[in-house]
């Protein structure tokens, strides 16, 4: 079934934040599990925009799967009229998602929110997508990779460092640094790298 919004555009700095995992209630909340352990994007995004699922949604018994699958292929714009933490989970409800059945029809989409609507990050802090793609060169600017991915180890983050330049058994060298004081000297957003202290060898 497709869902009673209207398509629109996906802004140019758009973000994936998140996705919608199931209704919630029997007036038109859903759940949404977050991409980020501290999803302030969700929440101060007056509009989100959702994509279909990667993969096509299983028929539901009773549903033809021509018309289970009909229709929503091009991104949708959602207003959003509330959020909230709820338990374990992040629950929602956007203009137009009136009953289950409409938040139903939301199941696997896709979030995404314009970059630009993220809020101010306090001083010290960066959001996960900036950092990705940025250059890492130690102290005495040795290219040590590209920021490829983070992870969150429970008390730290880490950075996972693809040296493209660098082959080992076929594969691009990995390196994993703590995004801690101890090892990172600074971050240039505009300059689209991280100094840290750290050896290639390490």
């Amino acid at each position: 079934m497709r869902p009673p919004l209207e398509t629109a555009a996906l802004p140019a700095d758009a973000i994936e934040i998140g996705r919608i995992t199931d209704a919630w209630g029997i007036k038109g909340w859903f759940k949404v599990l977050p991409h980020s352990a501290s999803p302030e994007a969700l929440f101060s995004a007056k509009s989100w925009f959702l994509l279909p699922p990667d993969r096509p949604v299983k028929p539901q018994r009773g549903i033809p799967a021509a018309s289970a699958q009909q229709a929503w292929t091009e991104p949708l714009q959602l207003n959003i009229l509330e959020v909230k933490d709820h338990s374990d989970s992040v629950v929602a409800r956007g203009q137009g998602i009136d009953d289950r059945n409409a938040s139903e029809s939301l199941r696997g989409g896709r979030i995404f929110v314009s970059r630009a609507s993220f809020p101010a990050a306090a001083e010290g802090e960066y959001y996960w997508v900036d950092l990705i793609g940025l250059q890492v060169l130690n102290r005495e600017g040795v290219d040590l990779g590209q920021v490829r991915d983070l992870m969150s180890t429970g008390p730290q983050t880490v950075l996972v460092i693809e040296a493209a330049a660098e082959i080992e058994g076929g594969k691009p060298v990995e390196r994993m640094i703590p995004f801690v004081a101890a090892f990172v000297d600074g971050v240039d957003l505009p300059g689209k790298r991280i100094t840290v202290d750290w050896q290639p060898d390490y």
